[in-house]
């Protein structure tokens, strides 16, 4: 049972990768790009779903899937014209196929209704008769193979001459490409099945072949002329293709005349070319080994096997993300480890030039490159992210009776695969928020001048060692005076409060606030951006708000690449060792005494390179109690913000930069105003790790002391 259960899961897996070149491709189909090879690659993923979900008795899956990939057997033969309302079909039923996918892993019920109404919508493209109209029975309980029955009773027997099956003679024309060998198939293993089904004989064509001056390496240039006798029919011969249609050049004829089953001949042709796959179950003589090959044809056999090896899929090891989890802690206490064991040698009194020393540098360059491989396992695209947020843009613009689409950018951005886990929620929340809240309807936006379909624009970026995620959509933008509205009458704020737009914006993140005049499946509870705000915080992340009366709202989310590991820069704040991350710091400065203007009673300006750039002093930030005798001019660390801003915090010396553990402060303390995290030094000290972006954020906003217990114990 456990061995089925591990066979399952890879199904379940493999399902996900299915359904992003499903989406990919259905992509490109919406975008004009319908070229034969984009739809073949559709119905192969839709087939494959179908093929695999039948070997577990999956038989809504079955059924569906397989109504799925008629219709675009159909697309696919030219049977039926892509059309806007059929696209509108295939991303409703790839949204479907992925629903039932889901329920399938998790062992719940699909309401029987939505998939016979899914199913429905695609028989409408279906003709009415004919062998495509409607699914083969038994299909709706197991994909598998059954013999027909065919009832011949309306015929009589003739005794005196007995039927004998018609011997059908194909001439068949192959040629793979390389997208063929890439993709992992094998002609072989092609031939195998047509010479199951009859007498078969194959001559290699080498008529394309090119001079030794021009031979391209990665083009496969080698053709086969296949012979067939068999009582089957045409169908059945293509079906053997079935996988690699659209990966070779294929031509299937009906010849006349014996045909010639003797073994396989090879037309001689100078120069020599690459060994081509064995033939089995032929007459052919087996192939020598490479090293009793001629020179040329070993080399020749060789310099083809490398092209394969570059060109074809990279292998890939499925492991358990709990075992990567802990190799990553493992990694996080050798680097520990190696600071310490640094510390205690940068004490000893001996010159640098020992060779403990430099085992020392050479253990640290090593734990550093064991931590750039470990991270390396978890970084993953958010493309798969990113194409979940295309059905809930549909199913959110159903529910709303609006007219949505989503336009994604940066899917090829990695970040650490607990991020994307964990920011799934709060992304697809943000994107229902879009289309209710965001989007006006398509009367509302036809009388404001804009298309009647709205837009929603999702990006990923990386910036200053963090990664940038933009929802924006083209919607009305945010109603502020509404907002203050319904916040004064929730009692959040006092009724005579008047606040800036930023500050108003930000009410959208209390708890329980909700524009929604109703509830409904998409709002109106109160659970509202206070849950994302949450979720994002807790990945050491923030979210920003930016909104434009009459051009949409655009909300940003700054999030860490990963939650193990960064450089850091060691500083010390009256007294306490802290780290700010050195992925934000552009420079540090100790300027003079002209550079530096006082504005107002507290407020101060660092002028430099024609700018003027606000002071902020770390430790009043934190409520640390003010220096007695400041050091005039002050040392400072110039900062670029997530929004690009700059500004200059005071700190009072810089030690070093060093590569620092991340340890979360939420599950051993709690969050803390400027402050992101927590790491343990090389001399066992616990040091705060400075959210540069809140401090310059939060310097205009009243300070929340930290806890003087943390400062001196630690997390």
């Amino acid at each position: 049972m456990s061995t089925l259960n591990s066979i399952r899961d890879t199904f379940f897996e493999e399902c996900e990768d299915l359904m992003a070149d499903l989406a990919d491709g259905l992509a490109k189909m919406q975008s004009g790009s319908a070229d034969p090879e984009t739809v073949n690659a559709v119905f192969r993923a839709v087939h494959s779903v179908k093929g695999g979900a039948g070997a577990f008795n999956l038989s809504e899956l079955v059924a569906f899937s397989h109504q799925f990939e008629t219709v675009l057997d159909e697309l696919r033969a030219d049977r039926l014209k892509l059309q806007p309302e059929l696209m509108f079909t295939l991303l409703r039923s790839a949204d479907h196929l992925a629903v039932l996918i889901e329920a399938a892993r998790d062992g719940v019920e699909v309401d029987t209704a939505v998939t016979q109404n899914s199913a429905a919508a695609l028989r409408v493209w279906l003709k009415p008769s004919g062998d495509t109209a409607e699914a083969p029975a038994g299909a709706t309980e197991s994909f598998s193979f059954a013999p027909v029955i065919l009832d011949f009773g309306a015929f009589e027997p003739q005794e005196d001459a007995p039927s004998e099956p018609t011997l059908n003679h194909y001439d068949i024309m192959f040629q793979p490409s390389a997208t063929l060998f890439s993709n992992g198939h094998e002609p072989a293993l092609l031939f195998d099945e047509l010479a199951r089904l009859g007498a078969f004989s194959s001559v290699i064509n080498l008529d394309d072949l090119p001079n030794w001056e021009e031979f391209d390496t990665t083009v496969p240039f080698i053709k086969w002329n296949l012979k067939l006798a068999s009582t089957v029919d045409i169908d059945q011969v293509r079906a053997v293709f079935e996988f690699v249609d659209g990966l070779c050049k294929l031509d299937i004829s009906v010849s006349q005349g014996p045909v010639d089953v003797g073994a396989v001949q090879v037309e001689a042709s100078p120069p020599p070319a690459p060994i081509a796959p064995p033939m089995r179950e032929t007459a052919a003589e087996p192939i020598a080994p490479a090293s009793q090959m001629p020179s040329t044809a070993a080399k020749a056999a060789s310099a083809s096997t490398q092209v394969l090896d570059q060109h074809g899929p990279k292998p890939t090891l499925r492991v358990e993300l709990d075992r990567v989890d802990r190799l990553i802690n493992a990694v996080g206490e050798l680097i520990i480890n190696q600071a310490m064991i640094a510390q205690r040698v940068n004490e000893m009194p001996v010159t640098t030039d020992t060779e403990v020393v430099t085992y020392v540098e050479d253990y640290r360059l090593l734990a550093r490159d064991i931590q750039e491989a470990v991270m390396a396992i978890r970084a993953q695209p958010v493309k798969p992210l990113f194409q979940r947020m295309s059905r809930i843009v549909r199913e959110a613009a159903d529910a709303t009776g609006k007219s949505a689409q989503l336009l994604a950018f940066g899917e090829e951005i990695e970040v650490d695969k607990t991020v994307i886990e964990r920011l799934a929620d709060p992304l697809t929340h943000m994107i229902r928020n879009a289309v209710d809240h965001g989007l006006e309807s398509p009367e509302d936006r036809i009388k404001a001048g804009k298309e009647a379909g709205g837009t929603i624009r999702l990006s990923a970026a990386h910036r200053s060692g963090r990664v940038i995620i933009s929802i924006k959509d083209d919607g009305a933008g945010l109603n502020r005076p509404k907002i203050l509205k319904i916040a004064k009458e929730k009692g959040l704020i006092p009724q005579d409060a008047d606040l800036a737009e930023a500050d108003i914006d930000s009410l959208l993140f209390q708890p329980g606030f909700s524009t929604a005049q109703k509830v409904s499946n998409l709002s109106g509870r109160g659970v509202g951006l206070d849950v994302v705000r949450t979720a994002v915080m807790a990945l050491g992340g923030r979210v920003a708000i930016s909104s434009v009366p009459g051009q949409g709202t655009e909300f940003t989310i700054s999030l860490p690449l990963t939650l193990a590991v960064m450089d850091g820069m060691v500083v010390s704040v009256r007294g306490q060792t802290m780290i700010a991350p050195i992925s934000s710091i552009v420079e540090t400065i100790r300027p003079a005494t002209s550079e530096v203007h006082s504005v107002g009673p507290s407020s101060k300006y660092l002028s430099i390179r024609g700018e003027f750039i606000p002071i902020i002093d770390v430790a009043s930030s934190l409520g640390i109690a003010p220096n007695t005798s400041p050091t005039e001019p002050p040392l400072l660390l110039l900062v670029e913000s997530e929004n690009q801003s700059q500004c200059a915090l005071i700190v009072d010396e810089v030690h070093d930069q060093r590569q620092v553990v991340i340890k979360g402060l939420e599950h051993n303390y709690r969050s803390v105003q400027g402050v992101s995290a927590a790491t343990v030094l090389g001399n066992g000290q616990i040091a705060l790790i400075l959210d540069l972006d809140a401090i310059a954020f939060q310097r205009s906003t009243p300070e929340v002391p930290v806890e003087a217990s943390l400062l001196t114990h630690g997390a």
